[in-house]
């Protein structure tokens, strides 16, 4: 086929070099222009590297836009990691229409955080969707979903890098595949189980040691590797990346203050906070490099009786 790829960074690398490896045609890319002193866009870079031409528009619905991909008259158009709004007229173009890729269970978890939200909020399990993009964010109908679960230590890094990202290439193959031979089907978005979260960022990754042990360990897990969890450790800044939970059954069973630290070995530190204890095994401290529990502890840098987040 014949296709156009809408798209940024890594996964809309992955997602056009999995299309040339098997013969198909990509006439042309279009993808986001980098703000001023960032390095290239890895997409751009793969597509330079294998002579496709590459198209940077400061918005997709300009009239230049629309004119390329008009000009390209590509079976079809295929949106991956796309942070630009694209109008209608602008994803109408294809012969086929356009399809796009969101990692989330559309209709829940609309939104640009879709992967940490799930993890945070301490749901079994998340997933893809390929859709056909409209006017309304993550908003069109669903042309074909994939599961995966989420296990009780997964975190950001491994149900994206090791699931959603991989996954979500072939399921762009596949939808492809589907719409250009018109074997598709697709459904209608129920609206009375949608959800929309938004960002992510650093405001929402702030610990609250009063909160159970659930959401603190949901909320680092959700986080590793980006934004980071933290929290503050003598006016320092102390991010946490690799932990675990170690819950308790019995009121009072809790030893020291919600946010100290109650244990120190050679190798972790706990933090007590409601219904349990975080293991910390890797953190960041202030404008240091992210570095292993061991590492603070030898350094003498977290001590036994230390207060987190004041």
């Amino acid at each position: 086929m014949k296709l156009a790829i809408v798209g940024q960074q890594d996964f809309g690398k992955a997602v056009l070099e999995a299309f040339l490896a098997r013969g198909d045609q990509v006439a042309g890319v279009f993808c986001a222009p980098e703000k001023p002193g960032a390095r290239a866009d890895a997409l751009k870079v793969a597509a330079q590297e294998k002579g496709v031409p590459v198209f940077q528009f400061a918005s997709l619905k300009s009239g230049e836009g629309t004119a390329k991909m008009r000009e390209l008259a590509v079976d079809i158009g295929i949106m991956a990691f796309v942070l630009q709004f694209a109008p209608q007229d602008f994803v109408k173009i294809p012969k086929h229409g356009t399809i796009q890729y969101h990692p989330s269970l559309l209709p829940k978890y609309r939104g640009p955080s879709s992967i940490n939200w799930p993890i945070i909020r301490g749901d079994a399990k998340t997933g893809l969707t390929i859709f056909r993009p409209t006017d309304g964010l993550d908003e069109g109908p669903v042309i074909l979903q994939k599961e995966t679960p989420i296990s009780p230590d997964d975190t950001l890094g491994t149900v994206y890098f090791d699931r959603l990202f991989p996954m979500g290439v072939k399921a762009m193959l596949e939808a492809a595949d589907l719409v250009v031979a018109g074997r598709h089907r697709e459904a209608v978005q129920d609206e009375s189980q949608a959800s929309y979260e938004g960002w992510c960022r650093k405001a929402e990754a702030r610990l609250n040691w009063a909160n159970h042990v659930d959401l603190i360990y949901n909320t680092i897990r959700g986080c590793n590797p980006a934004p980071g969890a933290w929290t503050t450790l003598a006016g320092q800044e102390l991010q946490i990346f690799d932990a675990r939970k170690h819950a308790v059954r019995s009121f009072g069973a809790v030893k020291g203050k919600i946010g100290e630290v109650v244990e120190v070995t050679d190798k972790s530190f706990q933090v007590s906070a409601q219904g349990g204890r975080i293991e910390v095994l890797r953190a960041k401290l202030g404008e240091a490099k992210k570095v292993t529990a061991a590492e603070l502890v030898g350094a003498g840098q977290i001590k036994a009786g230390a207060t987190l987040g004041t």
